[in-house]
């Protein structure tokens, strides 16, 4: 008998401040004004996507001294941003990404708690740490947390916004409406906790929300990133572009849910991914290289490189070869506040990787820029990125995507009105929001059996 086919899960990425974003079109409109997250939003919902994901920058990026020119639209709070478009959307799950270094476990939950009232139980968390004194320099606490910590904080924060999330119980919620007094003598909200890093006791106040805690997304691709996300997230993002590397992730990380108790359907993977749409293939194609290259100006280019070289090369041709000088691989950082920085741990070896690559195919240092930075992307006709998302999914590569448009905030338009009706059609998409939640729309577990199993374990 043949396998049933996997549902999809689609969701889309408000790309706000990176370089996806095409400024230069005169089609892009504002990335803090708020009703381009409006626009954004009603159309992931009216293509009944699963949820809109924001990311959160904690400290504006420097590089050379000087702010990253991408940082200088800014960047919006995110629980702000999540808690207005809760008014002007009714089923699309609202993600943000909060830190777990900087906050506090009562602080955050008391956010979400109310984020997942607000909004009728849609809110999610994507979970993050932070290791870089830089951004620690806007805290109290500063850089203090060494990197090989950040993930135990982060597992002990998130056990205790669990906690917090659950100190409110069933009948310990209803209350006498004219005198507001409890119907059982039990102190709702009650919690203590001691542990390495948090020793905090009280009661929580707010009531159980309808999800009972968010959705909870992790992004680390570390060893110990995909262990986290299997004993404790619901959703881990992936950054692999082919469906090899796909499936060898989507393997290695469902194997790793079975020694926590979990089964392979309580975590989903969902990479992100971009796409360029055009009426054929080879339209498409031609238009997706007048995207990149619009991404990647020369100016970007050099600065992409500098993460690695870790010296000024302002003074490189970005239609010239790449340096021949080696990075430099001192503790400091040309680059400050980019997540660039931890993805090439060894500078040395990338660069000569690099230079093998520009040798080959006769690149320059924008060819190579362009040609190595490209995430999942998706090319073609509806036709021809409807099967090809499908196939991903199908093939266990993942279990969706989320997407990321080139334009903000009309990017989504064309694939809401030409391959969500392809997919639906295919019995792959939803037609219709089947539940209030967003655990309804991920095929996740209630907010009763979310707290039964983590009793039980």
């Amino acid at each position: 008998m043949s396998k049933p086919l996997k549902q999809i899960h689609l969701a889309a990425h408000f790309p706000g401040v990176n370089n996806t974003t095409v400024w230069s079109d005169p089609r892009a409109g504002s990335h803090i004004e708020f009703s381009s997250f409006a626009y954004f939003a009603r159309t992931a919902e009216r293509a009944r996507f699963d949820f809109l994901f924001l990311a959160e920058g904690l400290r504006l990026r420097e590089q050379g001294g000087k702010i990253y020119d991408l940082d200088v639209v800014g960047r919006p709070d995110t629980f702000t941003v999540l808690a207005a478009l809760a008014a002007v959307t009714e089923h699309l799950g609202l993600t943000g990404t909060i830190n777990s270094t900087f906050n506090e476990p009562y602080e955050v939950a008391r956010q979400f708690a109310s984020l997942d009232h607000l909004s009728g139980g849609r809110s999610a968390w994507n979970v993050v740490t932070s290791w870089d004194a830089f951004t620690g320099e806007n805290f109290r606490r500063g850089g203090f947390l060494p990197q090989e910590e950040r993930y135990s904080r982060a597992e002990e924060f998130l056990a205790t916004a669990n906690e917090l999330f659950d100190s409110w119980h069933g009948d310990e919620i209803l209350a006498d409406q004219e005198t507001g007094t409890f119907l059982r003598d039990a102190k709702a909200g009650a919690f203590v906790h001691t542990g390495q890093h948090f020793d905090i006791h009280g009661q929580f106040n707010v009531p159980r929300s309808p999800q009972g805690r968010p959705v909870i997304f992790q992004a680390g691709d570390s060893d110990e990133g995909r262990e986290f996300a299997a004993s404790s997230a619901d959703a881990i993002f992936s950054r692999y572009a082919t469906l090899e590397a796909g499936q060898a992730f989507y393997t290695d990380v469902k194997n790793r849910l079975a020694r926590y108790g979990r089964r392979t359907d309580q975590l989903l993977i969902l990479p992100a991914a971009t796409f360029t749409l055009a009426d054929t293939d080879a339209e498409a194609e031609e238009l997706a290289k007048v995207v990149r290259r619009q991404q990647v100006s020369g100016a970007t280019a050099l600065k992409h490189l500098e993460f690695v070289w870790n010296r000024d090369l302002s003074s490189y041709d970005p239609d010239g070869p790449l340096p021949d000088i080696d990075p430099d691989v001192s503790d400091s950082h040309i680059s400050k506040g980019r997540a660039q920085v931890r993805m090439y741990r060894d500078p040395l070896a990338t660069a000569r990787e690099w230079r093998e690559l520009a040798a080959a195919n006769d690149w320059s240092i924008r060819d190579l820029v362009i040609e190595t930075g490209n995430r999942q992307n998706f090319i073609g006709s509806a036709e021809t990125i409807a099967r090809t998302i499908n196939e991903f999914v199908q093939a266990d590569a993942s279990d969706g995507f989320i997407l990321v448009p080139h334009i903000t905030p009309g990017g989504l338009d064309e694939f809401a009105d030409k391959v969500i009706p392809l997919l639906q059609e295919q019995g792959v998409f939803r037609t219709e929001y089947e539940g209030p939640t967003l655990r309804h729309h991920l095929g996740l577990a209630g907010p009763d059996e979310v707290r039964d199993e983590r009793v039980a374990s």
